[in-house]
């Protein structure tokens, strides 16, 4: 193994347990803030919305797969198919579902603080 190899190999291990070692960092300094302002963090962690981001999020990926999909083999007529049609047609119906999904929760929370 030549020292290259060796030196990528150490990196890609430091920078794994740095990640989860800072992760895991923050996760526990928040909970000390929270403690810290008179809250439980085991009881406050609001996320009315996280279904409705989820299912948009996967809606919006499927959908362009399809498109992808529709695309190469019905218009454009791609024997092998083109990765990065598929990757942006992901990416760009993906965002969508969550923009989608952001204007649902603030339009939800506009008509909360009207009433």
């Amino acid at each position: 193994m030549q020292a290259t190899e060796m030196m990528a190999a150490i990196m890609i291990c430091l920078g794994f347990f740095a990640t989860v070692f800072g992760i895991i960092y923050m996760y526990k300094r928040e909970n000390f803030a929270m403690i810290e302002k008179g809250m439980n963090p085991k009881e406050y962690r609001p996320a009315p919305y996280k279904n409705l981001k989820w299912g948009l999020l996967v809606m919006g990926a499927g959908l362009g797969l399809f498109l992808a999909y529709f695309f190469s083999e019905y218009i454009l007529k791609i024997e092998d198919g083109n990765p990065v049609m598929y990757f942006s047609f992901l990416a760009i119906c993906g965002g969508a579902g969550l923009i989608t999904s952001y204007r649902i929760e603030k339009k939800e929370l506009l008509d909360k603080k009207g009433e």
